[in-house]
């Protein structure tokens, strides 16, 4: 029986059965979009960075056309009313006149700065006593206890109601400011760093003990060390809330100059300006996600060692490398 030579199979016919996988598999083309989706919605699984910044973007688009959708039409038309919310046109073109005002109260850099600065004064106050407090309490179990019904009462207590044990403390004043961010942080720091430093692996101190360090060295070459890219995430996390907890006590303004973002919120408030509420809504997150890039930033120079891998995505560390070697050339 004679030999014959099998039928010719065309190109695309061979190329559309199969596809060679990421494993080296052969994979039928029908599974392709399965295999796709399977890489975006992979649970855990890094995707990316156009495609993070893709679904960002539609999530921003979302978000605004939902807002220009309730607000369309005259004032008598809209799904939510002037009184209620400005539309985005009305809001984007009042932003010059708190921009370029001549008034300090009202001038929408001034008073970011002036928030801004307390939030710093009183979160650098909260660092300072509580990590040091933290870690005593996360190396010794009789601190932790001690400080227990502090740690309790601290994180457990509405941030508003801090207002009026302030204001009855500290009378008025730029003190009253930045002691309220200090006491409605200083519990999470401490809670945080105690927790930072007991999640230090046990193998670490046994082999620091094998070495024959003694007890000061194991807290402040080990402990430490190993627990500060937590303490510092944690920070940075929590840094960002307390950038909004400080428009709490704005609301009292002492001084004739620029009384802080809370001031110039209640100010458009009470007269009824709702393109003040709704710039200063959109400006806070936009400050707070700037100085959010700034710290991962710092945070993965500091600590490459646990983010460096981060730190390859960040993209501000990026733009911050290629401008190093630009001069360091």
């Amino acid at each position: 029986m004679s030999e014959v030579d099998p039928p010719p199979v065309e190109p695309s016919q061979t190329a559309a059965a199969n596809v060679p996988s990421d494993e080296g598999k052969i994979v039928d083309n029908a599974t392709l979009p399965a295999i796709h989706l399977s890489r975006i919605f992979g649970l855990r699984t890094d995707i990316p960075r156009w495609q993070s910044l893709f679904a960002a973007s539609i999530c921003l688009c979302l978000f605004f056309l939902t807002w220009w959708n309730v607000t369309r039409g005259d004032h008598e038309e809209r799904i939510l009313g002037y009184s209620q919310l400005p539309s985005p046109k009305e809001a984007l073109e009042y932003f010059p006149k708190l921009w370029d005002s001549k008034a300090p109260q009202s001038h929408l850099f001034n008073n970011t700065v002036k928030s801004l600065s307390r939030v710093v004064i009183g979160f650098c106050l909260a660092l300072l006593v509580g990590i040091p407090l933290g870690v005593a309490a996360g190396c010794f179990s009789i601190v932790r206890a001690f400080l227990s019904p502090l740690i309790l009462f601290g994180r457990n207590i509405p941030v508003a109601a801090l207002t009026a044990l302030v204001f009855a403390l500290f009378k008025s004043g730029e003190t009253e400011k930045f002691m309220f961010i200090f006491i409605a942080c200083v519990a999470f720091i401490i809670s945080d760093a105690a927790d930072a430093v007991r999640d230090v692996a046990e193998r670490y101190i046994e082999t620091a003990l094998t070495l024959g360090a003694s007890r000061l060295q194991i807290v402040l070459k080990v402990l430490v060390p190993l627990a500060l890219p937590t303490i510092f995430n944690s920070a940075r996390v929590l840094f960002g809330l307390a950038f909004g907890y400080i428009m709490l006590v704005e609301v009292v303004n002492d001084s004739d100059g620029a009384g802080g973002l809370g001031n110039l919120l209640n100010v458009g408030r009470k007269r009824g300006i709702t393109e003040i509420m709704a710039i200063i809504i959109l400006t806070i997150p936009m400050v707070a996600w700037m100085i959010d890039q700034c710290l991962s930033l710092l945070q993965c120079l500091l600590f490459r060692w646990k983010y460096g891998r981060e730190a390859e995505r960040n993209a501000l560390w990026q733009l911050t490398r290629g401008t190093l070697r630009l001069f360091w050339r």
